[in-house]
């Protein structure tokens, strides 16, 4: 872990490099800066792993820096001015710490990052990202129209959805009816699969609108749908398990 000083003191310089050394034998202290214009030109061409900043320095205040390059370095302020806690923790601030520097406190501050790193790359934190980048993503509304006008449903609020003559219809579980410029099987790919199931070719139903499910010819289920649907949907043969499984979950 490289670790750079910006400091303009020399008692807070050899404060500061004893308890990294004693203390955290995997962290190198690369430089020691005093001044902005000295870190500046430190941070546009190297890069290091935490900064130990204090506020005035002898050009100016460390804030400055921010200003003149990116830092995206975690950063531990030791600092005789309690006036800007809120203003450092807003650039990348992990600890605050007030002189004289408490030993005790600024260990917490660098294990409290040690921490944090762990945890990043950890295999479960990890993985918990792959399973987030990988997990696909659903629609939240739909644009629908009703005559010349159009309005958007949201996902939640589906009874069904359904197509005729070559028209997508949207039914709410209100009892409104819009039409939607999208194909069924566009919809489909657009909906969550645990809360949606396609009935039948012509339909596309939310499980909250199933008001009953029964037996019907030739190993078929007959379901009823709540808005009523005005014909028969009836899921085939080769569906029923697939749907009662999902029904089920």
């Amino acid at each position: 872990m490289k670790v750079v000083i910006i400091e303009d003191e020399p008692l807070a310089q050899e404060q500061l490099k004893r308890i990294i050394t004693e203390n955290f034998q995997a962290y190198e202290i690369v430089a020691i800066l005093e001044s902005v214009e000295k870190s500046v030109d430190w941070l546009k061409n190297n890069s290091c792993d935490l900064i130990f900043m204090d506020i005035q320095l002898t050009d100016g205040k460390s804030f400055e820096i921010f200003e003149q390059v990116e830092v995206r370095t975690p950063i531990i302020f030791t600092t005789a001015y309690d006036e800007y806690a809120i203003q450092a923790f807003q650039v990348n601030s992990i600890g605050y710490i007030l002189k004289p520097i408490d030993e005790e406190e600024l260990k917490k501050a660098i294990q409290k990052l040690s921490y944090k790193k762990e945890a990043e790359n950890s295999p479960s934190a990890i993985n918990q990202l792959i399973h987030q980048l990988n997990r696909p993503t659903y629609r939240k509304r739909f644009v629908v129209k009703l005559g010349d006008n159009y309005h958007h449903v949201n996902t939640r609020d589906i009874a069904y959805v359904y197509s005729e003559e070559k028209v997508t219809f949207l039914v709410t579980k209100k009892e409104q009816k819009y039409i939607v410029d999208e194909t069924l099987d566009k919809i489909e790919t657009a909906l969550n699969p645990q809360d949606f199931f396609r009935l039948a070719r012509n339909i596309i139903s939310s499980v909250d609108a199933i008001k009953s499910t029964s037996k019907y010819f030739n190993s078929r289920l007959l379901i009823t749908l709540s808005p009523t649907f005005h014909d028969k949907v009836l899921v085939s043969r080769v569906r029923v398990a697939d749907f009662l499984r999902w029904l089920d979950s």
